[in-house]
């Protein structure tokens, strides 16, 4: 089985979950309360691993549980 490092998981489920919720970046950033620019790391090629306190930020502006933003798939 091949591991996928959590940047990259993070950074593709973020990336699902924005575009299902029909947001840009922009709109995303501005509802977690975090910068374009470090949301745009996060999704970008090499993905940064994101802080607990912006992890649950991005889950509220979501309206999902923190447990749901984490949940990857196998």
């Amino acid at each position: 089985m091949k591991h996928t490092p959590l940047a990259q998981q993070v950074q593709e489920r973020l990336r699902s979950l924005r575009e299902e919720h029909g947001l840009t970046q922009e709109k995303l950033a501005q509802r977690a309360g975090i910068s374009l620019y470090y949301l745009q790391l996060l999704e970008g090629k090499k993905p940064k691993n994101p802080s607990l306190m912006v992890l649950e930020k991005l889950a509220k502006a979501f309206g999902t549980p923190l447990w749901k933003l984490l949940k990857f798939e196998d």
